[in-house]
């Protein structure tokens, strides 16, 4: 009886937890992880587990904006503001951005980045407009947009400079990027391709950012990688699939894509759900040369993801479902 009357207890808890309100910064373009975890954060907002406020680029060329509008429409959320970075690294179109030119295959509103906002003033008004320590930011890409957000001044949106209203409105940080643990032969110094791309930008943030931060390491997304059968099977429920067309344009099957991206998503919308071990606090450093140096410190702001075999089994796994699901029509 009382162990009935606890799942009755954690069946109830679950089902009115609030969706995790979400903002994505991305570099839609460079790695077609990226819109993966796109995809699966559409269907985490469809089963209420989350709720996307926003995406942001750190890809400077102009089609990543109108592809994230052409995949947000395919998942049913045709309004989801984006924001676009000025003058970033990063400016060539990339492999699979072309997935969705054709606008007859994959309608849009958005034509061209050049007609969206600018990304930090995205930024400040979503994070302005939400309750106190609420947002879970989701950076997969680039340090650049959120390292720029920190320098920003006072405006409409709030009196507060980027620092505080970050302090003020975020939760946590969830990142893709760095390496932590040595993995199936890897050098133990590797630079990290998201860190090494904007290393002023990594390090500025490593050093200023005010909240909890969560690191997904280059190995996590290794010892996860995405199945090529489920690219080959799992998204026919339509004839023209922007996720599959994007990573048979990236590379094709039989490849086996590592999920870096998706663990960072996994990581911020379900963290309670034993998908991944934290490592105890510590801090993050980042190298004038990129490379990401873990120490231990005591209520230190900074954790890594661990994940043991069994976990990786079930991470997989829940990638595959979560991104081949079906968006609601």
């Amino acid at each position: 009886m009382l162990k009935h009357l606890a799942l009755l207890v954690l069946s109830a808890s679950l089902a009115h937890a609030e969706p995790v309100p979400v903002i994505f910064d991305t570099d839609m373009g460079n790695d077609v992880d990226d819109a993966m975890a796109l995809a699966m954060i559409h269907n985490l907002g469809k089963r209420g587990a989350c709720r996307l406020l926003a995406v942001t680029v750190t890809k400077d060329h102009p089609k990543a904006a109108a592809y994230i509008d052409a995949l947000n429409t395919f998942y049913g959320q045709p309004d989801i503001p984006i924001g676009v970075i000025r003058d970033g690294p990063a400016k060539e179109e990339g492999a699979y951005l072309k997935a969705t030119d054709d606008e007859a295959k994959y309608p849009r509103d958005l034509k061209s980045g050049t007609d969206a906002p600018d990304a930090l003033d995205l930024l400040r008004k979503t994070l302005a407009g939400q309750p106190d320590q609420s947002v879970t930011l989701i950076q997969v890409g680039f340090f650049t947009n959120f390292a720029r957000l920190l320098d920003t001044l006072g405006d409409g949106h709030s009196p507060l400079n980027g620092r505080d209203l970050i302090a003020k409105k975020v939760k946590a940080l969830s990142i893709m990027a760095g390496a932590f643990q040595t993995i199936g032969g890897h050098d133990n110094h590797y630079i990290e391709y998201n860190v090494k791309y904007d290393i002023p930008a990594a390090r500025k943030l490593a050093v200023e950012w005010p909240t909890p931060i969560v690191w997904s390491g280059f190995e996590i997304g290794i010892a996860a990688a995405y199945p090529h059968q489920s690219i080959e099977r799992d998204f026919n429920y339509v004839p023209h699939h922007p996720v599959k067309e994007s990573y048979i344009l990236y590379n094709p099957p039989p490849h086996d894509r590592p999920t870096w991206d998706l663990t960072s998503v996994l990581a911020a919308v379900h963290p309670d759900r034993g998908y991944f071990t934290l490592s105890v606090p510590g801090a993050v450093t980042v190298g004038e040369d990129g490379f990401t140096r873990f120490s231990r410190k005591d209520k230190g702001r900074d954790q890594f993801l661990i994940m043991d075999e069994t976990q990786a089994a079930r991470v997989r796994e829940a990638c595959v479902q979560l991104t081949a699901e079906p968006p609601a029509r």
